[in-house]
């Protein structure tokens, strides 16, 4: 099957092309251009060379007729939709990402729930087998259990540890390669060893749910740490004698994750952490079961949480919620408010969604870019930057 897009505006790379167009070819970008020039591609794919009306092929033309096209999103950290969540299982993921994908999240990385260790290496094994089969699944990520408690979120406490060898070695062993991510508090007792080994095993490290200060920051980033998980959130903020870890991060060469969602972050902040670590900002959802669901109670890890107004906050008796659980957010909805209200450039708001996730995956080589050659995954997003079509590894979901 091919697939031709004319007449978009393309933004990728960091780039806005006028009056482009792509060719995709089963799971592949197979050509670009500008202007009039896809016709002859069209023919060619077709196989009606001759011009007698007897296609050989199928082909499908897209008319964008000059709305937005992006490379598909990849979403490095979420954990649920549609009343659903990840730790729950297979037929409970597969409902999930469903509502991910129809709003542009082609590629996506399952986060797990701080459980115990033998929970999470079950639910891991799972992931792992989806891995296998179904190629816009990249793997999991364990937020947790190695956390600190007083940074915990909407992490049972009872259940975070500090990491031993042998639990580290269930976690690998059960992920059998498709561990993509861990968040870790390098301050723990033997965090920084374990920074060194999930790296080492070639899994993405994160600092996050810490109370690292700038220095043990700095030393995970040296031990192999890449990533900051969600910025600003479940960690010590930024004081004048005491930088901690977003300033750590934005001084080395390491992916900042942001929620962009309104809540989590102020617009102004967001943009500050865009002007300060180009290239480096990562859009997430980190979104729970609510995304793309009712307002209502739901559960987050073995917690109670109520979603009120598309917010997801611990149950603790008040009337207005404890902790943030978890966001409601859709990748769409977080490039929209990237441009609308933080007020970056829309090529800023893309790679955030595109190119900076397969860079901080290591996945930059197939992923994050509509050039020739890459996955083909794209979205194409009218005017007001609303979800027109979708396709993911060269079939059409939406």
């Amino acid at each position: 099957m091919t697939v031709i897009i004319h007449s978009a505006r393309l933004v990728t790379d960091g780039r806005i092309t006028e009056q482009a167009w792509i060719e995709m070819t089963d799971a592949v970008v197979t050509a670009t251009g500008t202007g009039d020039t896809w016709r002859e591609r069209t023919a060619a794919a077709s196989g009606d060379t001759d011009g007698d009306g007897t296609p050989a092929g199928s082909v499908e033309v897209v008319d964008a007729a000059g709305d937005w096209l992006t490379p598909g999103f990849i979403d490095i950290h979420g954990h649920g939709g549609g009343a659903a969540a990840y730790d729950d299982g297979a037929e409970a993921i597969a409902t999930a990402v469903a509502v991910h994908r129809a709003h542009g999240t082609t590629r996506s990385v399952l986060s797990l729930v701080t459980a115990s260790v033998a929970d999470l290496a079950e639910r891991a094994a799972v992931i792992a087998e989806l891995t296998a089969s179904d190629p816009l699944i990249l793997g999991s990520h364990l937020e947790g259990p190695f956390l600190d408690a007083g940074h915990k979120g909407a992490h049972t406490a009872e259940l975070l540890i500090a990491p031993t060898p042998a639990d580290i070695d269930t976690l690998l062993a059960a992920a059998d390669g498709t561990l993509r991510q861990i968040t870790i508090a390098p301050e723990l007792n033997g965090g920084l060893d374990a920074v060194r080994t999930f790296s080492s095993a070639g899994v993405r490290v994160a600092v996050g749910h810490t109370d690292a200060d700038y220095e043990t920051t700095l030393a995970a980033f040296d031990a192999g740490a890449t990533l900051l998980t969600h910025a600003f959130n479940a960690m010590n903020g930024i004081h004048h004698r005491k930088p901690g870890p977003v300033i750590a991060a934005l001084g080395s060469n390491v992916s900042l994750e942001i929620i962009n969602d309104g809540t989590h972050v102020h617009p102004d902040v967001v943009r500050m952490l865009f002007g300060e670590a180009p290239g480096r900002v990562v859009m997430i959802t980190d979104a729970m079961a609510a995304a793309g669901a009712a307002d209502g109670a739901y559960t987050l890890g073995g917690l109670d949480v109520t979603v009120r107004n598309g917010v997801a906050r611990l149950d603790d008796g008040s009337e207005t919620g404890g902790s943030i659980a978890g966001s409601t957010l859709l990748l769409d909805d977080a490039v929209k408010r990237a441009v609308t209200d933080v007020r970056v450039p829309i090529e800023q708001a893309v790679d955030a969604v595109t190119g900076a996730p397969a860079r901080a995956l290591g996945l930059d080589g197939t992923l994050g870019s509509l050039r020739t050659g890459f996955a083909a995954d794209a979205v194409l997003l009218n005017s007001e930057l609303t979800v027109r079509g979708v396709w993911a590894h060269g079939a059409r979901l939406r």
